[in-house]
């Protein structure tokens, strides 16, 4: 199975990027992600054999404990570059709180066998792919006219563990795990 741990929206984060995806949607011809994809990757694990799940959870559910932290959605950008890009995005800006569970995901997953990323974590909300050639002067327009795009900010209690399954149009997300920081501060605190 493909699995991978990430974020997810509450549901007022979500209302307002559907509403900026409503603005974005006719000004180009492009694989726009759907919003119940929308989430903030903390790490990619890739195919992992289902009788190894539980060696997996164990890693995970061993994270430090940690405060809840805000997530600030905000700016709009292209990768890897305007003229050329291939992923229009979202910025999510936290602080060192997400820079540190991204870097022991990366340790305790590490230990599994699980690789390091070769890059340096960005995290993002990934709004549209741009796989093959399309006019984008109108969509470049609107972007520019919505900066700085201001989406909001959420707190982040919890994490989750993702399976992806390929779909008719897009890949299908599922939860498999829940991982709550409360819990875990009040087990280590015991």
């Amino acid at each position: 199975m493909r699995l991978f741990t990430a974020i997810d929206l509450p549901a007022e984060m979500l209302l307002r990027l559907e509403r900026l995806l409503s603005a974005l949607r006719p000004e180009a011809l492009i694989k726009w992600s759907p919003l119940d994809n929308l989430h903030i990757t903390t790490k990619f694990i890739g195919e992992w054999p289902e009788q190894r799940l539980d060696e997996l959870h164990q890693a995970l559910v061993a994270l430090t404990p940690r405060e809840t932290f805000d997530i600030d959605v905000r700016d709009l950008g292209w990768f890897p570059n305007e003229r050329s890009p291939r992923v229009l995005w979202a910025g999510v800006h936290a602080g060192p709180a997400l820079k540190q569970l991204i870097a022991e995901t990366e340790e305790r997953l590490l230990a599994l066998g699980i690789p390091k990323e070769e890059k340096q974590a960005s995290p993002h909300l990934t709004l549209a792919r741009i796989k093959n050639p399309a006019p984008l002067r109108n969509l470049r327009k609107k972007v520019e006219e919505l900066q700085p795009a201001e989406l909001g900010t959420f707190s982040v209690r919890h994490f989750y563990l993702f399976r992806s399954d390929p779909g008719s149009n897009a890949s299908i997300y599922r939860r498999l795990r829940d991982y709550q920081f409360e819990v875990a501060i009040a087990a280590h605190s015991l």
